[in-house]
């Protein structure tokens, strides 16, 4: 029965709440406001960003015609335009799995760990660059729906949730009605919630995806910038060449012989078919994904994921 006092097991709230040490090293880009002569009209390279009214100056050469304030004008006897700002504050959402296939880990933490410190760190770095941030967070029974807010009090109802979620004492069994579809609910859940031009980190192992898991990501990234963290076990990419070992499961612990030519060629089929199938899902959503180890550090490995704009390079 696995330690659920041990840190790379288990994560609590007070742990979550430290990661703040480490995100300082990382950084978003911050949330200024830019000058524009016109409310819109030609596409911007940010989805669904919108225009807020700035203020009112006197007319100069090449300035949009459409942009000019007649009331002003007629008012001042001299032509005046419009200026906006463009919206930069966005949302943050962090789509947070912590099913039963994440209360795994043959090296270093435990993915439903990893899963909670990316989350943590995101949130975080979110907050200080000044974005609002909110999340859902979703095992095999429950899912938390916790709207974007910029303030600390959110990030810290996030992390209690990402506590609570996760799993503890022996390898949960998912129930028939909960088993597979979780993260399909929670990205349906996502196009209730999310505002359009927000920033969706999704940090799951995605290991239940589905047929219809490329049709909703896609649906929420015609109009979000979407980001998708896995989280991976080495045992997850390829077997040891030899020794026996043992994997949880509902019914207790599975053996099996990695010296095995026929278990290895089973084992490596699966995983190239579920591969390809995840493979195919993100390029069909539109999805930038990119892999964090267990046996990595996540502030580390975000370090070097994280490219402008907080998108994974």
């Amino acid at each position: 029965m696995p330690d659920t006092t041990s840190p790379d097991t288990f994560i609590s709230l007070p742990q979550l709440v430290r990661l703040q040490a480490d995100a300082r090293a990382l950084k978003l880009p911050s949330a200024k406001p830019v000058r524009s002569r016109q409310a819109g009209l030609r596409q911007s390279r940010q989805k669904g960003r919108g225009m807020t009214f700035a203020e009112v100056r006197q007319y100069q050469p090449g300035d949009d015609i459409r942009s000019i304030d007649w009331r002003v004008t007629a008012r001042r006897q001299s032509p005046h335009t419009k200026l906006y700002e463009e919206e930069r504050e966005r949302p943050v959402l962090l789509i947070v799995d912590l099913g039963a296939t994440l209360y795994f880990a043959s090296t270093g933490a435990y993915k439903q760990v990893r899963s909670a410190q990316v989350a943590a760190l995101l949130a975080w770095l979110a907050l200080w660059a000044g974005d609002q941030v909110g999340g859902l967070v979703f095992n095999d029974q429950d899912l938390a729906v916790l709207r974007p807010a910029r303030r600390r009090k959110s990030v810290l109802r996030l992390l209690d949730h990402l506590a609570t979620h996760q799993h503890r004492g022996e390898a949960p069994a998912p129930s028939p009605e909960a088993s597979g579809p979780g993260l399909d609910r929670a990205l349906a859940e996502v196009r209730r919630v999310a505002h359009t031009g927000s920033r969706i980190f999704i940090v799951s192992d995605f290991m239940n995806i589905t047929e219809h898991t490329p049709t909703l990501m896609g649906a929420i990234s015609r109009h979000n910038s979407i980001s998708a963290i896995r989280i991976q076990d080495p045992l997850e990419k390829a077997l040891p060449s030899s020794g026996r070992f043992a994997v949880a499961g509902p019914d207790g612990p599975v053996w099996f012989d990695a010296s095995n030519p026929r278990f290895q060629k089973a084992w490596q089929q699966k995983i190239e078919s579920h591969e390809q199938r995840l493979e195919n899902c993100f390029r069909a959503s539109n999805v930038i994904s990119a892999t964090l180890s267990t046996a990595e550090d996540p502030a580390t490995a975000l370090r070097l994921l994280l490219g402008p704009g907080g998108r994974i390079a």
